[in-house]
């Protein structure tokens, strides 16, 4: 629908506007100006209403209104165009959906916020002669086999550093208990939330006694400095210092060197010790599995993670067993051929 200026004029007539007056001959076009100029004319306050549709209308190349149009649909932004505008770098893959928060159930109990305690016994009789270190260069001393504490942690990276954390910490040692009888007796703790490390830590340290040795592979290294850091962080005693320490891996790769592909504990518990894990979780898996569960996702693997730290410390004990047993072989051997 168009309106002209003769139809404006009339109406404008019709409203009493005092500016309608008849005119006596068509206006001349007014002379053409630049679009700028006609888009920075606006119409005064004090006009009125039909002087500035007058004005409209006098803008069209026409002299009519134009007729309305739909006004186009909106078109959704590609994200590959952004991101090439923006200079993004676009990942490849789909976007990984949000991780379901339904199955987020831990294993063992809640003994502190956030903090939980797995505990199990393997019944097995203890060794009730002093254990010889001989295989671990040290001649003359003898441990007694409930002074060991077999341990290994879970940690969020492998770098080290006070970036890095233990979220996990599994220890095993021989203990009789009096319900279920003399075993291994596995316990682990387990940080459900950032704020349960002190809790953590303090529990650990009532674990240890005076005459604890400690048994690792590799810990010397890396746990064991790694929870000191910890200790000092939480302005917490270091209990670790000040007790002996038994790092397995240097003599299993003194005896084992060269007999399989590498000495990691996962290929000498297959190899030697004959252990097969079914459905094990690999050790670089972990930080993934904790902080999935710390973002709101499900603790599937997070209990994944603790069957093999469970199966890490069982371990210990089985190669240190094995590293005294064919030491003294070695030693009985030698002393029948010196015969």
């Amino acid at each position: 629908m168009s309106l002209s200026l003769d139809k404006l004029r009339l109406l404008r007539k019709q409203a009493g506007d005092p500016k309608a007056v008849t005119p006596v001959a068509p206006e001349p076009p007014p002379a053409t100006a630049p679009v700028a100029a006609n888009d920075a004319q606006q119409p005064p306050a004090e006009r009125s209403v039909f002087a500035w549709v007058e004005q409209e209308i006098r803008h069209k190349p026409t002299g009519a209104a134009a007729p309305m149009t739909a006004a186009a649909p909106l078109r959704r932004p590609e994200v590959g165009s952004l991101h090439r505008l923006l200079g993004l770098r676009s990942r490849g893959g789909a976007t990984p959906a949000r991780a379901s928060a339904q199955d987020r159930q831990l294993p063992g109990e809640e003994i502190a916020p956030g903090l939980f305690l797995i505990e199990s016994l393997q019944p097995q009789p203890i060794p009730t002669a002093p254990l010889s270190l001989a295989f671990a260069k040290r001649e003359d001393q003898h441990v007694a086999a409930r002074d060991l504490l077999f341990f290994d942690t879970e940690t969020t990276g492998l770098a080290g550093g006070t970036g890095t954390r233990a979220f996990m910490i599994g220890a095993a040692d021989w203990h009789v208990c009096p319900q279920r009888g003399e075993g291994l007796r596995i316990r682990q703790l387990l940080m459900a939330t950032m704020a349960a490390e002190d809790a953590m830590l303090a529990t650990f340290a009532r674990w240890l006694q005076p005459s604890t040795v400690f048994c690792s592979y590799n810990g010397r290294s890396y746990d064991a400095p790694l929870l000191k850091a910890r200790y000092r962080l939480a302005r917490q005693p270091d209990p670790i210092t000040a007790l002996d320490h038994v790092d397995l891996l240097y003599p299993t790769r003194r005896r084992y060197r060269g007999s399989w592909e590498n000495c990691k504990l996962s290929t000498i518990e297959r190899q030697l010790l004959r252990v097969v894990r079914e459905d094990d979780l690999p050790g670089s898996e972990a930080p993934g599995a904790w902080l999935r569960f710390l973002r709101g996702g499900d603790a599937v693997n997070l209990r994944r993670v603790a069957d093999h730290n469970h199966q890490d410390v069982v371990t210990l004990a089985l190669l240190l067993q094995r590293l005294v047993h064919e030491e003294q072989r070695e030693r009985e051997t030698l002393a029948l051929v010196g015969r």
